[in-house]
């Protein structure tokens, strides 16, 4: 009995102790806005202001295309004959494709 009475005198002497270590542990790792979410939080934002920085790079490129487009002719059918594959009528356009080399190397493997 004489132990637990020292226990309590200790616990009873250092309340205000354990009170701020309780509060410091709560807070720090267990509450919503702890130590390690703040953590969290910041490793998110860098990630969304690269995402940012990469969605404005994009936007530059875009914006330059378009000013492009806007103001050179020949610009607008060099597009149409890269990406969608348009021809003017006096001329004919080849596809070269090497899907057949690619299967052989796979079946090589």
């Amino acid at each position: 009995m004489s132990s637990a009475n020292q226990i309590w005198k200790f616990i009873y002497h250092n309340r205000y102790w354990f009170v701020i270590i309780a509060g410091v542990l709560i807070v720090g790792f267990f509450d919503d806005n702890s130590f390690l979410q703040s953590a969290r939080y910041d490793m998110q934002i860098n990630d969304l202001k690269k995402e940012i920085n990469h969605y404005n790079t994009r936007y530059g490129e875009s914006e330059k295309k378009v000013k492009q487009l806007l103001l050179d002719k020949k610009a607008i059918s060099g597009i149409a004959r890269e990406n969608y594959f348009m021809k003017a009528d006096d001329e004919d356009i080849f596809v070269l494709s090497d899907d057949k080399s690619k299967i052989e190397d796979e079946t090589d493997e």
